[in-house]
């Protein structure tokens, strides 16, 4: 009797780990509240990702500890009342230092598929 195989993962298992980064990246374009946030990521990606209000909001506090962001009250593109956050110089170090991760990672990953 065969094996059963393990489901695929998820586009967005794999989003867990790249998350932070692309937060970082979306703030580097100016200071957003968590909607706005999730709907730049979801739409630059072409909907091949969703971030959910339970991964995106722990990754932005964590980001917050970490002194990568700042956030502050201010007022959303709608009028209303919202928590925006900002990237700091810390977080661009960071982001930079990410990116490069990433470019290394994604072009092994590519070689690797390409055979």
């Amino acid at each position: 009797m065969a094996k059963p195989q393990p489901p695929l993962k998820s586009p967005n298992g794999l989003l867990h780990g790249a998350l932070d980064a692309l937060i970082l990246k979306t703030l580097s374009r100016g200071p957003k509240h968590g909607y706005a946030i999730a709907r730049f990521i979801e739409e630059t990606a072409g909907d091949a990702l969703l971030i959910e209000d339970g991964s995106l909001y722990p990754a932005l506090y964590r980001l917050e500890r970490k002194a990568w962001v700042e956030a502050e009250w201010g007022t959303s593109e709608l009028g209303r009342r919202a928590k925006l956050y900002r990237l700091t110089a810390a977080g661009r170090e960071q982001l930079a230092s990410e990116m490069a991760t990433w470019k290394k990672f994604s072009s092994g990953v590519a070689k690797v598929f390409a055979t």
